[in-house]
């Protein structure tokens, strides 16, 4: 699907990011919540009064998570985390986010309310976001048509059952659809969903889709031709796909490059020089490059992953 873009309408330089949680704040969701990319804020740190300014028409249930996310943003790649990043260390960037709020002029009581909030909703608030962003505020400069990786990988290839990774309003899922695979599909933001459906409906095509979260969402064993993983993590995810592809399948992915902080804010699906065919050890390599490029969920060129590769057939 994306990785990262903003949700208020007169905020729309604020976040570019992809956001992945589970039912809790146990690893799975705080690790969603701290990924969360940016390209706000240029590249300084705002301060409490600027992020309180910019999020000041949201409604009060929504303002904890964006001052959270806004805080995130601003901090080196090193202390976000990822969603690889064990348990410990998000606790502590909780706790590092309450002493700031408290540091900032919350009270203690105020902050750990925010932090339970935190703990608590997350998976609405993710729903929330997405659907802000991918149906009611779409930026112009996000892509709307299928990842070009993808088309060009999949080119050729023989048809089967793939799988689209938090797909978002479908750009991807569709496009295979009218190729003729067989598809499903996944995300958080209901909202999309029902607009990829919609769409897929229009165009006379079926995929099969859920409202669901990385986390709780059963990849399978042996059960894909075809993996997608466009703008929607980067090596967190290794063991499920590697499981769930048929022998003879394929992993198509596309991500940030670390090297893309050096001009812009970037969380999620950031992977570092080389770390997919190293995360992707069970699997072959077909291609893999690192080029300068325009991003499908960037407003503009910066360093890119691709990398596809095919599970070996025994």
């Amino acid at each position: 699907m994306r990785q990262f873009a903003t949700v208020e309408t007169e905020r729309s330089r604020h976040t570019i990011g992809t956001v992945r949680t589970a039912n809790s704040l146990k690893a799975a969701m705080l690790a969603a919540l701290i990924s969360s990319a940016s390209l706000s804020f240029a590249q300084s740190a705002p301060s409490r009064s600027e992020i309180e300014k910019r999020i000041a028409s949201l409604p009060a249930e929504r303002k904890t998570y964006q001052r959270f996310w806004s805080w995130t943003a601003a901090l080196p790649a090193s202390a976000r985390g990822t969603s690889e990043t064990n348990q410990y260390k998000q606790e502590q960037l909780l706790k590092s986010y309450k002493a700031w709020l408290i540091d900032t002029g919350s009270s203690p009581a105020e902050a750990a309310s925010e932090i339970a909030t935190l703990q608590k909703q997350g998976d609405a608030e993710v729903a929330q976001f997405w659907n802000q962003l991918l149906v009611k505020e779409r930026p112009h400069w996000m892509n709307s048509e299928p990842n070009g990786f993808l088309v060009e990988m999949v080119k050729g290839h023989k048809v089967g059952k793939a799988l689209d990774v938090a797909m978002g309003q479908g750009r991807n899922a569709i496009w295979l659809a009218l190729q003729g695979w067989e598809v499903s599909g996944f995300d958080p933001a209901d909202e999309a969903i029902a607009v990829a459906q919609d769409e897929a409906t229009r165009l006379g095509v079926r995929i099969h889709t859920e409202v669901t979260t990385m986390e709780q969402f059963d990849f399978g064993e042996n059960k894909w031709d075809l993996i997608v993983l466009s703008y929607a993590g980067c090596s967190g995810v290794a063991a499920q796909v590697q499981k769930a592809l048929k022998p003879g399948g394929i992993l198509v992915e596309e991500a940030f490059h670390t090297d893309a902080l050096k001009t812009m804010q970037i969380g999620g699906s950031l992977c570092k020089p080389a770390e997919l065919p190293i995360a992707f050890k069970e699997l072959r390599v077909i291609r893999y490059e690192e080029p300068i490029a325009k991003p499908d969920f960037a407003p503009r060129p910066t360093r890119v992953v691709r990398f596809a590769a095919q599970k070996p057939i025994e």
